[in-house]
């Protein structure tokens, strides 16, 4: 080996091993600028073998050399921007598998093409969100799959660090998504279980379904008339802007109930005024006819409806979480029925995977009194066998205002005091009671039996029926208006034993 030499004239030269006037072997070499600095092995002129190039910023390459070029697997640092890469380079550029450390906190693991990502890695950015798979010209591309910082997980394509073509989206609360993608947004043909249990299968624009739910309505006539003592069916449709029904959506919660319109509690009732008011003061609700209502309870008569009611105190009662409406599962028609329209081979399943249960939706024992919530199919939900219950005592001032108000001009012509009034009637009190004939105590037994059960029944009169919308969380925070209805009742028949079941004439859905 020659002897160590230093050569150049200006600030360029050279400390090292010579062999035949070429730099060989062990060496340092400063460039003409002095900006550039090699320490390392050489061979016949050019930087050769495991060596370290020096930049006066603070930039550095450390790593192997092959006829003068960083190639091979190397170490470099940007003083700049503070990213360090460790991995091949060919060229002077980072060329084949290598890991980037990021100065923000980013990390990238995988190949690269002449200095840019290229083929498949795993990129972690600086919010510690995760993306396995394909990338093309430094952006994700191709198959991959990403965790989002707010716990959501993507499976799919993407095009340009965009989710384009078909994928599944699991989301943190639940909710899933498998179906097509266009510019980073559900485009397409597609399926979506809702974390509330909602579920809609069909075609998207820009992540919102194609024909989104916009009024629910209760079929039936504007005003819808039955008698006392019976039961009667409610059928809502869930429809859009046109009055189409949303056959594509599934599951979501409705509420049934019913109001009073309400007026000023008076105070010579037998509650006190105070009584009154603290009853009613969270139960009001605005009607669309121009007053205010009062809740007004309802039972379920139908056998299941009572079968569901026992078993969800029951239920209640052993700690046991339950629900106290039907639970239609759309994931076993999904799984049984023609999906191929929106399914993309066999290599996506999500769906099939997917085997979290419909959320149950939490009642209290005073809630199981009510008639059961109902959870849309294809846009549809049947409330059956509603009965108006019998007037609880904190509203029977309002009803017999009411009838004060409708008997006020029905008055004998006659005027008559209210002492003369109350003479009358103990005076035919005990002529009654003078009477011994057995037909005659029959006959006021029967007055006093049917008294008694116009008190345990629901006056005449008019009300409103009520159906919301209680999807929780609202499906794609959209929570749908209720819908109203007038009910007039009518007094029973004398003669009626049984209880009737009253349906409204509803068209074929």
């Amino acid at each position: 080996m020659a002897a160590p030499s230093t050569f150049g004239k200006t600030s360029r030269y050279y400390i090292g091993n010579v062999k035949q006037q070429l730099r060989h072997g062990y060496g340092i070499y400063v460039y003409e600028n002095s900006f550039f600095r090699y320490e390392g092995e050489w061979k016949a002129g050019k930087k050769h073998g495991h060596g370290k190039f020096l930049l006066k910023d603070g930039s550095y390459y450390e790593g192997e050399f092959r006829d003068g070029e960083m190639t091979g697997n190397g170490l470099r640092y940007w003083a700049l921007s503070g990213n360090t890469y460790s991995g091949e380079f060919l060229n002077g550029e980072l060329h084949g598998h290598g890991v980037m450390q990021y100065k923000d906190g980013g990390r990238y693991e995988g190949e690269f093409v002449f200095g840019v990502r290229e083929g498949h890695g795993m990129l972690i950015d600086k919010e510690r969100q995760t993306y396995r798979g394909g990338f093309h010209k430094n952006k994700k591309n191709g198959e991959g799959q990403m965790s989002f910082k707010n716990g959501d997980h993507y499976e799919g394509d993407w095009v340009l660090d965009q989710r384009q073509g078909h994928g599944v989206l699991r989301c943190f609360d639940g909710t899933i998504y498998e179906g097509q993608w266009r510019n980073d947004a559900f485009n397409g043909q597609g399926a979506m279980i809702h974390c509330s249990g909602v579920i809609y299968d069909g075609l998207w624009i820009n992540g919102r379904p194609a024909v989104c739910p916009k009024t629910m309505v209760i079929l039936s006539e504007d005003i819808i008339e039955f008698s006392q003592r019976t039961s009667i069916t409610f059928h809502v449709q869930v429809q859009n802007e046109e009055g189409e029904i949303a056959k594509n959506e599934n599951g979501r919660v409705l509420r049934i109930s019913a109001g009073i319109k309400y007026t000023e509690p008076v105070k010579n009732q037998s509650m006190s005024f105070l009584e009154v008011i603290e009853g009613f003061e969270e139960k009001r609700f605005q009607s669309p006819f121009g007053y205010e209502c009062i809740n007004y309870p309802l039972t379920n008569n139908s056998i299941e409806g009572r079968e569901q009611k026992e078993n969800l105190l029951s239920d209640n009662q052993s700690g046991c979480e339950s629900s106290n409406m039907p639970l239609h599962s759309v994931k076993s028609d999904l799984e049984n029925g023609d999906d191929g329209a929106w399914r993309a081979g066999d290599d996506h399943k999500a769906l099939d995977d997917f085997h979290q249960e419909i959320p149950n939706i939490q009642t209290t024992d005073e809630e199981a009194a009510l008639p059961p919530n109902m959870r849309t199919e294809m846009g549809c939900a049947v409330f059956r066998d509603i009965m108006f219950g019998p007037p609880p005592a904190s509203i029977l001032h309002l009803l017999n205002q009411a009838e004060a108000d409708k008997n006020r001009g029905k008055k004998l012509s006659g005027k008559m005091t209210s002492e003369k009034t109350e003479k009358m009637t103990v005076s035919q009190e005990k002529i009654e009671d003078s009477r011994v004939d057995p037909i005659t105590k029959e006959s006021k037994f029967k007055r006093e039996q049917v008294l008694m059960d116009n008190n345990n029944a629901v006056r005449p009169g008019e009300y409103v029926i009520m159906v919301e919308d209680i999807t929780t969380p609202p499906f794609l925070g959209q929570t749908l208006p209720p819908a109203f209805k007038i009910i007039k009742i009518q007094p029973a028949k004398a003669k009626s034993k049984v209880i009737r079941k009253e349906t409204l004439g509803v068209s074929s859905i």
